[in-house]
């Protein structure tokens, strides 16, 4: 008797598609992943900004600077991240920092484009915080993905998790939930809790959906 073909066995199809070998990204992935994750980041963040919100990491500091001085956000966002490449050489290696250092890049591009080409006249801010912490969350999840971030806070948070097993969106919702406080001095109160429930939808996308043994892709 001959063996049944592979479609038949549902679990020896999964094994085939989601073997470690076969699914690791190639090159051409990599910088797709990169190109993808940074414009799907940079206009949440986008999103954000024209909301008048902040969210949590090196992009909610990027943008109260931004709503406190004249310096365009692209230069405040890949200004802030600089500090933080020190720690990403010495705890992720070179090849995550380059990944990094060029998804940052991207970032500070794509967000000057969206400033040149897709001007908002108005935006509800419900829509606009919610929509925008959102985006910004599948942004960094393919990211991670393709092993990078977005600097900062996503660094120190994998780490974490490589070290203790405690998720990465977890240690990231208590630093943004710390930052999201420090805007209360920028801007008005409602505007920080919406802000406050769009952090918790971004970190739920990345708690829900980055964790050990989930994705083996790499």
């Amino acid at each position: 008797m001959t063996e049944p073909a592979a479609e038949s066995h549902p679990e020896t199809a999964a094994t085939l598609v989601f073997d470690q070998k076969s699914t690791a990204h190639s090159i051409p992935e990599d910088v797709l992943g990169l190109l993808t994750g940074t414009f799907v980041a940079s206009l949440g963040l986008y999103l954000l900004q024209s909301s008048g919100a902040v969210t949590g990491g090196t992009a909610g500091i990027a943008l109260l600077v931004d709503y406190a001085t004249t310096w365009p956000f692209w230069l405040i966002f890949a200004v802030v991240n600089l500090p933080f490449a020190v720690l990403a050489i010495w705890k992720k290696g070179w090849d995550f920092t380059l990944r990094t250092a060029v998804s940052i890049a991207l970032v500070s591009g794509f967000s000057a484009l969206h400033h040149a080409l897709f001007v908002i006249p108005h935006l509800q801010p419900v829509y606009g915080t919610l929509g925008g912490n959102l985006l910004v969350g599948v942004g960094l999840l393919i990211l991670f993905r393709h092993r990078a971030s977005l600097g900062g806070v996503n660094i120190i948070a994998l780490v974490i998790q490589e070290r203790t097993g405690f998720r990465a969106g977890w240690t990231q919702l208590l630093v943004d939930l710390v930052i999201i406080l420090a805007a209360l001095f920028v801007i008005p109160w409602p505007a920080v809790l919406l802000s406050a429930g769009g952090a918790v939808l971004l970190n739920l996308v990345l708690v829900l959906n980055h964790r050990p043994g989930r994705y083996i892709g790499h």
